[in-house]
Order: structure tokens, then sequence, then C-alpha cells
């Protein structure tokens, strides 16, 4: 990883203490560079004695709330929230307290679910919860109850704006929670057996829908119980089509959701590129604190990865990456297609970029004067990938 970027100064702006700053970059560049969250991994990447860069990781984890720093990333003025919950499988550890079984009903591993705010096609994930079957029986809970115990940490700060969730939360508990707590979502739904929509009459909505067509239900009820708008869409070419209900303007619902679909990146990164599913703490509490450190580094690998992504293939000059990283710049993907292809953190990671040091050094200047707003609050917008 090049040199030029100041990952000291970038932490400035996610820690109050100059000395817990200086220790993250460390660490950071260290995690970004081992492509690895494991502790060993990252000692090897810093200077000095793995050994002693071994116990300053572990000291600095004891310090500090690394969730409470991951939620500065949320950004007040995102047009959604997005949450995303994925399977992390651990064949090795199926005594480890908070290692349940997967969906398989027989794959060791815990269940890793995320809130994250759209960014460019991408996701900046800002709070997540960890939680598994076994864990639930433990804790006398339900997967309804975690999901929600999600939202709730961060309910206070979604105002107006909507929760947009695929299909695993298409339940009507989930739904009626929300919809109590006035916190507007946009769901989409799981259409098989099971799946009741009736009208304000009483009588069932058939799910049928032809190549091409758009079916907008307002007023309709989830299972007979929650009051929705119900829209359908089927894309030519597609054989299913899609089911979307939300407490928004059907139409206002569907593109949203579809703003969603684009945005599939982020996991793929953190488990491909930062290989997330490598952590094996024992304890429940120091496997947050890592993933959390590790969804640290990936939003900021991705910051500067989108940096050098507009220049290098987006062919914009360093003094435009302000605005672009802003939102209020966008490549020309017509002209440089290639921009399309990779992900920030791809880029970052795994290019070897034809760009100069002087180059180099006006990029992460730049990257690094966004990132600030980025913390201190800046107008998120969509931009297609």
């Amino acid at each position: 990883m090049d040199k030029c970027i100041n990952f000291s100064e970038i932490m400035r702006y996610l820690f109050d203490d100059a000395k817990l700053a200086g220790q993250g970059s460390k660490i950071i560049r260290a995690l970004l560079e081992a492509q690895s969250p494991r502790l060993s991994n990252i000692a090897e990447k810093m200077a000095g004695k793995s050994e002693s860069c071994y116990k300053m990781i572990q000291r600095f984890l004891g310090r500090v709330d690394l969730k409470q720093v991951l939620l500065r990333f949320y950004q007040e003025e995102a047009e959604f929230v997005m949450g995303d919950p994925t399977e992390m499988e651990r064949f090795r550890a199926p005594k480890t307290d908070y290692v349940g079984t997967l969906s398989d009903g027989a794959t060791a591993g815990y269940w890793l679910m995320v809130l994250s705010m759209p960014y460019r096609g991408r996701a900046i994930p800002f709070s997540f919860v960890v939680y598994s079957s076994r864990t639930i029986g433990e804790q006398v809970t339900s997967r309804n109850q975690e999901h929600f115990r999600c939202f709730e940490a961060v309910k206070h700060l979604l105002g107006d704006r909507p929760l947009v969730l695929d299909r695993e939360f298409s339940y009507a508990e989930l739904m009626e929670i929300l919809s109590l707590e006035h916190i507007q979502f946009v769901i989409r739904l799981n259409v098989g057996k099971g799946v009741r929509i009736i009208d304000e009459d009483g009588n069932p909505v058939r799910l049928l829908i032809q190549p091409g067509e758009t079916i907008v239900r307002p007023n309709v009820y989830y299972l007979g119980k929650v009051k929705v708008n119900l829209i359908g869409y089927l894309q030519k070419g597609l054989s299913k089509p899609l089911w979307v209900v939300t407490t928004l303007e059907p139409d206002q619902g569907l593109e949203i959701y579809r703003k969603r679909m684009k945005i599939e990146q982020t996991f793929r990164d953190c488990k491909d590129l930062l290989h997330l599913p490598k952590l094996m703490n024992k304890l429940q509490q120091h496997l947050e604190q890592m993933i959390a450190l590790t969804l640290i580094a990936y939003n900021i690998g991705m910051w500067v990865g989108e940096a050098l992504r507009d220049v290098t293939y987006g062919h914009l000059k360093p003094n435009q990456l302000q605005r672009s990283l802003g939102g209020k710049l966008a490549v020309n993907t017509n002209k440089h297609p290639k921009w399309l292809i990779y992900s920030g953190l791809f880029v970052l990671l795994k290019q070897k970029l034809r760009i100069t040091r002087h180059e180099m050094n006006l990029v992460a200047q730049e990257a690094t004067k966004a990132f600030a707003k980025l913390i201190y609050g800046n107008v998120r917008t969509f931009v297609r990938t």
C-alpha cells in the first residue's frame, strides 16, 4: 500500500484522543496490508517485533469502544438506511458460546446483521449486531427481536428516513414493530407459501404480473395485520418479479429498493478482500470489537480507493475529488466504462496503478479533506455503478 496515504490524519476524524488515533492508524494500515482481521496477521505487517505489536493491538482494543467509533460514519442526510444479514461460517468452533447453526441447520456459524448508508453504489457500514441460533436460545430471545435490536440502537437517528430491507425481513412481527415505532420501511417480499395480502374489503390480493408490467396496490394489509402499500414489477427477460411493501408512496418505495439492489459489493469486499470470516475470537465481545475494526478499515480503504478509482479509471483531476467523493460530480461512465468494473477497495488493495508519486500525494490529500466532510456531515447522493 502506498506510503503517501496519511492514515494518521484520517483517523484524527474518528478518535478524539491523539494517541489512540496514532495507534489506530498503524493498526488500520496493517489490517489493510495484511488483508486479514486476525491479530497475528495484523501484527506481522506492523513495524517492530510482532509480539510487541500484538500486545499493542490488544491494549488498543481494550481502551476503545470501536462500535461507537463506527457509528461516526452515520450520515444524517442519507436518503435511506440499509439492513443486511449475512451468514458467517465457523467450521472449527462449534463449542464457542456465540456460534450456533446457520440456516441449513448443520453448518456452525453466526449471523452478522449490518446497517449501512448508501454511497456511490456502495455502502458505508455504521452499526451491526451479532447473533446465532445458540445466543437466541440462551438469551430467551428470537431472530425477530435480534433484528429489531439492531434497528432500535439507531432508531433515534433514523427520523423519517426509511429502512430498506431484503426478503429475510418480510415477516409481520417486524413490520408491526416498525409501524408502532413510526419507522418508515421498504421491504422486498419473500413470495412463497404463507404470504397473504388482503385489500381493504378483506379480499385476497393475487401476486400475478406480466413481463414489463407494474402493479400498484395502496392500502393493503400484509397477513391481514400491517397496513402497507404494495408495488410489483417484472422486468422483461427476467423470470421472477420484484414485489415490495412499503409505508412510503409505492413509486418511491420501488425506486429506493432498486437503488438498494445495486449495492451488493460491501459484503463481498469484506469477505473476499479483507477475509472477515477468518475471525476466530473465543468471546463475542472480542469478536464484535474486531468486526467493528474491520468495518472501519473497510470504510477507510473504500474511501481512499474510490478516490484512486476516480482518478485512474474515471480520469478526474485530484482537485475534483472533493466534489466527486461528496456526490456532486459524477464520472462519465460512457466515456470511461472501466470505472464501473472495480470497487474502490479492490483498486486500493489489488491494482497496480500507473500514477506518479506527486499525483498520489494530491489524491491522498484531497481524499482526506473529503473524508473530514464525510464524518462531520455532508450531503450523500446515489451514483450509478
